[in-house]
């Protein structure tokens, strides 16, 4: 079984406990695809900028930038016979995204710079799926999987990322980019929902964003 399509590149992405990592797992095994999750667990700057942002920003931004950057290139290039095409749990747009809200202006206009260079040399994706929830559900579903040093993440900060993401697709022409309503979804625990999603994927969008709501 392959993406459907034709698609041979998917990116799941949402803001932090929209469930992107689990749902793209649950989509590669379905579709029996490669699986890129993002690495980040080893970063030693993400506790310490949870703990102080202004101190710790700008070395969490270059330090994600760069590992994305690589990841994203050598997996791009890497190719599986017996498994055709890829599905990632995060776009690398992300880095823009919070680069943007974690970073000063002065730090931010160099990012950008840094960022524009690099962006250039990835390959798009074929469809990119934005889960999009409300700040409230990425709480609650922060503060369920229990990370330690996510549990001061605050609603404010949540709804920036949501809008952050938001207004980057809207500059996205030469992308299918779609925003999936997930509030009343729950794709782990209702098969239905993840049918739902899956019937999403397997639809033929136009190239830009495009906001998807499901029943």
């Amino acid at each position: 079984m392959a993406l459907p399509n034709g698609y041979e590149y998917v990116v799941i992405e949402g803001n932090i406990g929209s469930g992107k990592t689990t749902l793209a797992k649950l989509l590669a095994e379905h579709w029996n695809t490669r699986l890129m999750l993002e690495e980040f667990k080893d970063n030693p700057f993400l506790p310490k900028f949870y703990q102080n942002p202004k101190q710790h920003g700008f070395a969490l931004e270059l330090s994600f930038l760069a590992e994305r950057y690589h990841q994203k290139r050598d997996e791009l290039n890497r190719t599986d016979l017996f498994k055709p095409g890829i599905i990632c749990d995060y776009s690398f747009a992300k880095s823009l995204v919070f680069a943007r809200i974690n970073l000063d202006p002065d730090e931010f206009e160099l990012y950008q710079n840094l960022f524009s260079i690099i962006h250039g040399r990835l390959a798009k994706p074929d469809l990119l799926i934005f889960l999009y929830c409300d700040p409230e559900k990425s709480l609650r579903q922060i503060k369920k999987r229990g990370r330690s040093y996510e549990q001061e993440i605050g609603q404010d900060y949540l709804a920036n990322i949501n809008k952050g993401y938001l207004e980057f697709f809207k500059q996205q022409t030469g992308t299918r980019i779609v925003i999936l309503n997930t509030n009343d979804l729950d794709f782990v625990e209702n098969e239905s929902d993840l049918t739902k999603i899956k019937n999403v994927i397997e639809s033929k969008f136009e190239l830009g964003m495009q906001i998807v709501e499901t029943c």
